[in-house]
């Protein structure tokens, strides 16, 4: 057994410090950045955001409005092959969706199917829930012989010693969260975890010693946290809560009552939810994960878009960022005990 005294911190223990700015509108900030990944060698431009690969969130119509605007969409790995052909035939939908397979028996050779079917695919996500096994490991390690040209995005880690090991495996972006998400219950069930901030400052210095590139999941619930870990040195950032409830979504829509509004379900893909839709039922050999929301439904995820890119406007401004990728480069974090005054709520 062994104790870490040094402190952690998470979206909500800091705040970022404003700082004297020559920049006179929001308008002058731009958010594209463009990246060479460490092993696909693929150049890549676009704004580094990504819509999460959870069954209700990863979607056809979410992948379509997300790359119009240039945004990343990390499709669910339950698409059918017909979905694929189609998504991949939005205008430039090669460079902003992202092709997801898991570790069960299969995953990998429908991968292969599907890749073989839509040759320009450019990006592929292995994710699990535990990045932490050697048999991980040696999965990116076959990814990357079989698909020298792709552009891997692996995880879940936390740490940077997996980070470097994972990158030196063939990965090219790291998915950097476990026990964040706002459907996800692995702290509770299983005592694990890490707080996000720190996991994305450490990650992301491990990374990019080697030339590589990480990717923070979860933990996001408002565009100020976004905003927070791009200042933490975050490549790209994936949301899933934060886009649940939208036209673009897949959950069930209802109408509550008692409430006088239209609410749409949202899960975690640990949760009994979802591993009974998709597996049809939980395992004898382990527990649920993840729970089952209802969300207020939010119409069409464009205004949702705009808030989020308005938001990270506004917090390079503040500190006098010209460009997304100086963000980082002008953040001082600020450590506090409350962030939000909540009298007339959140």
């Amino acid at each position: 057994m062994k104790i870490i005294d040094d402190v952690k911190l998470d979206f909500c223990d800091v705040l970022i410090k404003p700082k004297r700015s020559t920049l006179y509108t929001r308008k002058e900030v731009k958010l594209e950045r463009s990246f060479v990944f460490l092993n696909s060698k693929m150049e890549w431009s676009g704004i580094p955001i990504v819509a999460s690969n959870m069954d209700t969130i990863g979607t056809k119509s979410m992948a379509k409005v997300f790359t119009e605007n240039k945004l990343m969409t990390c499709l669910h790995k339950f698409h059918e092959e017909d979905d694929y052909e189609e998504i991949y035939s939005y205008e430039n939908s090669e460079d902003y969706c992202i092709l997801t397979i898991g570790m069960r028996d299969g995953d990998f050779e429908k991968g292969q199917k599907t890749i073989e079917s839509n040759p320009n695919i450019k990006f592929v996500c292995i994710d699990v829930a535990n990045g932490y096994s050697q048999h991980f490991l040696r999965y990116v390690e076959r990814a990357r012989k079989e698909w020298t040209n792709k552009t891997l995005i692996v995880g879940n880690i936390v740490t940077p010693e997996m980070t470097e090991a994972l990158l030196l495996a063939g990965a090219d972006i790291i998915k950097v969260g476990i026990g964040n998400g706002s459907c996800c219950t692995t702290r509770k069930m299983a005592g694990v975890g890490y707080p996000q901030l720190s996991a994305i400052m450490e990650c992301a210095d491990a990374a990019h010693g080697l030339g590589g590139h990480i990717m923070g999941d979860g933990g996001c619930t408002c565009p100020g946290d976004i905003a927070k870990a791009f200042g933490g040195n975050a490549d790209f950032v994936m949301l899933g809560g934060m886009l649940a409830g939208h036209t673009e979504c897949e959950g069930d829509l209802d109408y509550d009552e008692m409430e006088g509004n239209h609410t749409m379900s949202f899960y975690g893909m640990s949760s009994e939810t979802a591993m009974e839709k998709h597996y049809g039922e939980v395992a004898s050999h382990r527990a649920s994960e993840g729970k089952t929301v209802c969300v207020p439904y939010k119409g069409p995820v464009q205004k949702t878009i705009q808030e989020i890119l308005g938001g990270l406007r506004s917090a390079c401004t503040y500190v006098g960022a010209r460009e997304l990728k100086h963000l980082s480069k002008c953040t001082t974090f600020i450590r506090v005990n409350r962030q939000l005054n909540t009298i007339f709520g959140d």
